[in-house]
């Protein structure tokens, strides 16, 4: 699990209200339910309003993943492949169907069962690569949502700042009103700039930054299954599976070796 936006968006949230409280404010104060109204549902409105039923749907579900991210560690799935490269090149291929059911990468399990199976190597490279592209777009999509609602929110307080200077020359003839009223317009503005710059955006950045993670692993597994099925020496398959890793990814004899 990879906390860091969570942490981090709470951290941005503790400064704001925490520079706040030091200047002797009171953050209740921008709690107004009007403008956040505005702000949090028009946002989300007008994200939704640019995308399909199944973007939004998409984009609600991949708010897990940005703030609990569950990765597979790329060492740990080399060390598995190149343990499946083993157990085919002794005992074949067929021998690895039970092994099947234990993997947990759903995307690693599909290939190693397509390959028991005897699918033509580039029937299964295709096949696993679409769904890679399948994937690929699907995040994307999820990401775009809300980078759309980082650019979107900071307009709608804007708007909701103008209709609260609308409501405050209305109320021109009661001057004892007018500091209320005018702090109160600028909440809406507060919220759209600052909602998009520690929320929106964030979320939509590592949901970019792990459709990019998900992708890269789905691509060692694909080369990692097929030289499995092609029956390569595993040593040869560890060391091609490598290569697609970091120096600091690979296990620490790897890296030393490198």
């Amino acid at each position: 699990m990879d906390p860091f936006t969570l942490i981090g968006v709470v951290l941005a949230f503790v400064a704001v209200f925490g520079s706040m409280i030091m200047e002797g404010g009171n953050p209740a104060s921008i709690f107004l339910p009007p403008a956040m109204m505005l702000v949090f549902l028009g946002t989300f409105g007008v994200a939704m309003g640019c995308g399909l039923k199944k973007d939004t749907i998409g984009a609600l579900k991949s708010v897990k993943d940005a703030f609990l991210t569950k990765q597979h560690p790329p060492d740990e799935v080399v060390t598995a492949i190149v343990g499946f490269a083993e157990l085919a090149r002794r005992e074949g291929l067929l021998a690895l169907e039970e092994a099947a059911k234990s993997i947990e990468d759903p995307f690693l399990r599909k290939g190693i069962e397509l390959a028991v199976d005897g699918t033509d190597p580039e029937e299964l490279r295709e096949i696993m690569e679409s769904e890679i592209k399948s994937k690929k777009v699907d995040d994307k999509a999820a990401a775009k949502f809300f980078a759309d609602m980082g650019g979107f929110a900071p307009t709608l307080g804007i708007i909701g700042t103008v209709l609260g200077l609308v409501h405050v020359l209305e109320n021109l003839s009661d001057p004892g009103k007018l500091g209320h009223l005018i702090a109160g317009a600028f909440v809406a503005t507060l919220w759209g700039v600052m909602t998009a710059n520690l929320l929106w955006l964030p979320i939509g950045n590592k949901l970019a930054r792990v459709a990019a993670v998900n992708a890269h692993h789905m691509e060692l597994v694909v080369e990692g299954v097929l030289s499995v099925q092609a029956g390569a020496n595993p040593r040869i398959v560890e060391q091609k599976l490598l290569s697609f890793l970091s120096a600091d990814e690979r296990p620490a004899e790897a890296a030393k070796a490198a």
